[in-house]
């Protein structure tokens, strides 16, 4: 089955899992799910929850009656269950705490429901109470007490797989590795299931912090099977996340050596050597297809990479055999839609729209996704009435709302601005986080319109309305600054810093702002410094950051950033900004250059124009 996210990044920081999303283990759960709302699964419960939750109803109802005392609690819960069996005779003081427990959770007090559950489990050595302590502590985030709990439980019930799971994932996310070790180990001790296992292994070892830890765990768990495939690569995929990729290009030859032309370990293969050189990649994937031209995961994730590259004829070239090795099979529409992407994103509209129509008569289950494709091709061909009628074909659902804001846009830029926003407004059952892109998408139409004070009406009425949303903030403030209103802009961006201190862009737009002023220079490159630790590399911070030195006198450094901005996204206002700082630095051609280029992709850039009007000689 292809793994449709399965894509190469550049980062290590993203670095994917390049298990399928559904894995599993053979023998267990993927997650305990510690949840409240499970009802005992131990199989040693000893007392009769029904019998509790009755009694603990009929003394709730004596109570609030305010006629019984603990005497008459205990006889009226004796008289209730009259059972011979003695594990089910219920005293008054464990009828009135598992009350106070149920009341605790209910009323969202979990420390003091799971804390009573613990003691109450230790008390009686239930197992049913010690899971219920458990869940209780997890789902309500106690943790003084989650690992406790399910030591207790595990001891009170030692064969329950539910709670060695629970265990083994507590110890993992906490980097107690040493101690989820013998837990690890157990899960490969069956030879049937062992190759399975270390196949499962890193999504559990995914929670925890200590990446290098949980590749001295995986290596040592491996050691005693150095003839299994999936061992090797258990530990290349560790060493791959503690960013050790000799270490795993070392366990995936072994891997290869062991399983040779397995798909799996030439996916991760791939992505290491990406690290290196995005063609290193591309042409061990090629090498690998020479000899396993069947593996379609491979060619498919090799197309990606060369349109990634901008080497489209080459990436074209492997379409036909990857439709053709997809031929009939279960997931052919899917494969179908990517390749229209991967053309898409090669601008090869023909071929893309013949793709995605294939991906639709092959039966598509999202076909809504596949209609905003088909929109956006027509969009990007100028054709705004097919786009139009492909937008009006999504239905209700999780599509719905961004084909409604493309839509708007196509009014904005066909009709009016006020049909665009009246359409937005009519837009039903909205939840708050969705009416916010509407606010925002109608105030940039009011924007780009040149309806900067229109603009910033309908922002100051949201911000009064939703309160506490830091991005409805941030852009009140821009558009605060457009009317030059620079007070409310600094003090609305600082609140909104102070709401959302990982809000990078709200540092980025302060600090610049102050820069493109001329003021505050020295705070400006502190705020915009902070935004890139925030959002390193991003090409409008790198800008933000080179401008700031220009102003500070810095050409040197101004230069070095805005190159670096310029080299990750030629935008017009970076070439203007670029061009600038070179004229200053006395290199005209260089800058006549920039400002060249970028006027012929961008002509009617008003930043652009601005700057090389004002250098004309």
């Amino acid at each position: 089955m292809v793994t449709l996210n399965f894509i190469i990044t550049t980062k290590k920081s993203m670095r994917p899992n390049p298990m399928h999303p559904n894995s599993t283990h053979p023998n267990l759960s993927l997650s305990a799910n510690l949840q409240v709302a499970q009802l005992s699964k131990a199989k040693k419960v000893s007392f009769n929850y029904s019998k509790i939750f009755s009694a603990c109803m009929l003394a709730s109802a004596l109570l609030l009656n305010g006629c019984t005392t603990n005497s008459s609690l205990a006889t009226t819960t004796t008289a209730s269950n009259s059972s011979s069996d003695a594990e089910n005779q219920l005293t008054a003081e464990f009828v009135y705490k598992f009350l106070v427990a149920e009341v605790a959770g209910q009323r969202g007090d979990a420390a003091t429901s799971a804390m009573i559950f613990y003691d109450l489990a230790k008390s009686t050595k239930d197992p049913g109470l010690a899971e219920r302590a458990a869940k209780t502590a997890a789902y309500g985030n106690v943790p003084g007490l989650v690992i406790p709990a399910i030591k207790l439980w595990s001891e009170l019930d030692p064969t329950s797989s539910e709670v060695q799971q629970a265990m083994t994932e507590m110890l993992i996310a906490t980097n107690k590795l040493d101690d989820a070790k013998p837990f690890l180990a157990k899960l490969l001790v069956k030879e049937e299931t062992r190759a399975g296992s270390f196949l499962y292994l890193n999504n559990l070892l995914n929670k925890s912090t200590d990446k290098a830890g949980a590749l001295r765990l995986v290596q040592s768990l491996a050691k005693p099977y150095p003839k299994l495939a999936e061992a090797q690569f258990a530990i290349a995929q560790s060493a791959w996340v503690a960013r050790q990729d000799e270490v795993a290009l070392q366990a995936l030859n072994r891997a290869e050596t062991l399983r040779p032309g397995w798909g799996l370990a030439a996916l991760l293969k791939g992505q290491v050597l990406f690290e290196k050189s995005p063609q290193a990649a591309i042409t061990f994937y090629q090498e690998f297809l020479k000899n396993n031209p069947g593996s379609n995961e491979v060619r498919l994730n090799m197309a990606k990479l060369l349109v990634q590259q901008k080497q489209y004829d080459a990436a074209k070239k492997e379409y036909p055999i990857i439709m053709q090795n997809t031929k009939g099979g279960a997931n052919s529409a899917e494969i179908t839609a990517v390749i229209g992407l991967l053309s898409f994103q090669s601008n090869d509209y023909s071929a893309a729209e013949n793709y995605f129509q294939q991906a639709l008569t092959f039966g598509f289950k999202d076909q809504d996704q596949i209609h905003l494709y088909l929109a956006q091709l027509a969009e990007k061909q100028k054709q705004d009435d097919a786009a139009i009628a492909w937008y009006n074909k999504v239905q209700a659902g999780p599509h719905y709302l961004e084909a409604q804001l493309n839509l708007a846009n196509i009014i904005a830029r066909t009709q009016s601005v006020d049909k665009a926003i009246e359409q937005l407004d009519a837009i039903d059952d909205l939840n708050t986080e969705q009416q916010i892109v509407v606010i925002q998408t109608q105030a940039s139409l009011l924007a780009k319109a040149k309806r900067d004070q229109d603009a910033f009406d309908l922002l100051n009425k949201a911000v009064q309305n939703l309160p506490n949303t830091p991005e409805l903030v941030y852009d009140y403030a821009l558009a605060a600054e457009r009317l030059q209103k620079f007070e409310i802009m600094e003090a609305e961006l600082r609140k909104t810093i102070a709401a959302k201190p990982d809000f990078a862009a709200a540092y980025n737009a302060l600090g610049y702002s102050f820069a493109d002023r001329n003021i505050k220079l020295d705070e400006a490159v502190t705020l915009i410094e902070k935004a890139l630790t925030l959002s390193p590399n991003d090409h409008y911070m790198l800008d933000s950051l080179g401008w700031a030195h220009y102003r500070k006198g810095n050409l040197d450094k101004a230069i070095n950033y805005l190159q670096q901005a310029y080299n990750i996204n030629r935008d017009p206002e970076i070439a203007a900004h670029l061009g600038e700082v070179l004229w200053k630095k006395g290199k005209y051609d260089e800058a006549k250059k920039i400002w060249s280029d970028a006027l012929a992709a961008d002509p009617g850039n008003e930043v652009l124009l601005t700057t090389t009007n004002k250098f004309k000689s």
